[in-house]
């Protein structure tokens, strides 16, 4: 009806093709059209088949039904929707062979083709691999595109020994997980794996990650359904379950053996959370020392805390600033809100600390240090902030270091740190777009071998540092500069 090439949703009634609901409905439309007409009479069985009332996702491979207006889990006793499953991905499979030597032979006779890129003079294919959209899914996809760009962290989960080994024709293709299979041995970090493998192999269509958005849905309640979440607490449980699991066994062997004998990942990490060290916090884990003063009798209390990402806020002189006309007023750079978590605070009336020696609540001053930097640095911006009834987005430009952001001046014992301990370079940057937190959309950009990619979904393209510096920044990543041995690859 619309030609529309995307979200393609087949009827499994009459088999027709319409666009899914993302797109212009007509897949919809094509099942209020089918309906029997209302009459007094009871309808009759054979009245409710012809509903058209079931269709299924050409892309994702998922079941949906209008009448439930839900997505379905199981299948026919005949197993007959994960027949017309595996038709249509051998219908892929085998236009996905085909389109590849299409291609083949056309970056043979041409080197205009949009996927090239010239490098010290050579032609070379664009290898990065898009995500699909799921329904809302950018918060995901954004995530998980960057984290795909943090070496360190990417390859531990890659080099791990897949729980099922693929051969033939299915060799480093997706296999579909079946929502009515496994429900019970769900891996959480075996679908990361497999969805980290996918990418940077230089497939030229986009990968599903439905199996692991499955196996979100199942360990991760908040995030059921298909509304918008958001990428920073997506971000927090997805590496806080990572990190529960990978504690777990893996085949027979701990997965804290495997991390012991990786003297990199483990050497002087000291930093564990909810139990021993893992990729997670031997990657991402940090430690904060936490110093409260009562201003009555001059106690101290220092209380030492791990953590995975440090939460800054975007100084309150910043925000009413308008953003497009930058000549108003000082610029917010990431140094401000790093200085706004880090300075000497006094604590407000609803946050009294509990003297021990004056054995009551009293005003106290509270301060930040660092005792202990992470091999990545992950900084999350506060864009979203709660009033009265809602919740609004600080829409601030906050100004961020491509390489050399200097944590030195947070530390706490910065003479015991080395000359280059403390500087970072930028691995990747998540970024809010719209003005709330359940609407919008987000994307991700990243650097990989020394090229800058924007990451939107299905689509990703070649940018420079001149766009990725002018973002607005909601989760960035800054890579520990002595991990990448001193090399400046960004």
């Amino acid at each position: 009806v619309c030609r529309s090439n995307k979200s393609p949703w087949v009827c499994l009634t009459c088999s027709s093709v319409h666009c899914g609901r993302y797109v212009n409905g007509h897949a919809k439309k094509h099942y209020e059209d089918a309906q029997t007409p209302m009459t007094n009479h009871k309808k009759t069985e054979k009245q409710e088949k012809v509903q058209h009332t079931v269709c299924m996702d050409c892309s994702s491979y998922s079941t949906y039904c209008y009448r439930c207006d839900d997505f379905v889990v199981n299948d026919t006793k005949l197993g007959l929707v994960q027949k017309v499953r595996e038709h249509l991905q051998n219908l892929e499979n085998s236009a996905f062979t085909s389109d590849r030597h299409r291609k083949r032979k056309l970056l043979e006779n041409s080197s205009l083709n949009s996927k090239l890129l010239k490098v010290n003079g050579s032609t070379t294919a664009l290898c990065a691999t898009g995500l699909r959209n799921l329904g809302n899914t950018c918060f995901m996809n954004a995530i998980l595109q960057s984290l795909s760009n943090i070496q360190q962290f990417c390859c531990y989960f890659k080099e791990l020994p897949a729980v099922e080994l693929r051969n033939g024709k299915t060799a480093g293709r997706r296999t579909y997980h079946t929502r009515s299979q496994g429900d019970n041995n769900v891996s959480l970090v075996e679908e990361f794996r497999k969805t980290l493998c996918a990418l940077w192999q230089g497939s030229q269509t986009a990968f599903s990650p439905e199996s692991l958005f499955y196996v979100v849905w199942k360990i991760m309640p908040n995030f059921r359904g298909y509304q918008q979440q958001d990428a920073h607490e997506f971000m927090r449980y997805l590496l806080d379950h990572l990190h529960l699991e990978l504690q777990g066994g893996y085949n027979g062997v701990s997965r804290s053996v495997i991390l012991q004998e990786n003297s990199s990942l483990s050497a002087g990490n000291k930093c564990c959370i909810n139990g021993a060290s893992t990729v997670v916090t031997a990657i991402f884990g940090g430690i904060l020392q936490n110093e409260v003063n009562c201003l009555i009798c001059g106690t101290e209390s220092r209380k030492f805390d791990p953590f995975l990402d440090l939460s800054l806020d975007i100084p309150s002189q910043f925000r009413n600033k308008r953003t497009k006309n930058q000549e108003n007023g000082p610029m917010c750079t990431l140094r401000d809100c790093l200085r706004s978590f880090t300075d000497l605070e006094e604590l407000d009336e609803t946050e009294l600390y509990m003297c021990h020696k004056c054995k009551k609540k009293q005003k106290s001053t509270k301060k930040f240090w660092i005792q202990k930097l992470p091999k990545v640095l992950c900084l999350h911006l506060k864009r979203f902030h709660w009033t009265a009834y809602l919740r609004n987005k600080v829409d601030t430009y906050v100004e961020f270091p491509l390489r050399g952001l200097d944590m030195k001046c947070y530390l706490l014992e910065p003479e015991n740190s080395g000359p280059e301990s403390c500087l970072y370079d930028l691995a990747a940057v998540v970024v809010h777009h719209g003005s709330g937190v359940g609407s919008g959309h987000y994307t991700a950009y990243a650097a990989h071998e020394g090229r800058w990619f924007h990451f939107n979904d299905s689509t990703v393209t070649l940018t420079d540092e001149e766009t990725v510096v002018k973002a607005k920044a909601y989760i960035l990543f800054y890579v520990e500069r002595q991990a990448r041995s001193g090399s400046d690859k960004l």
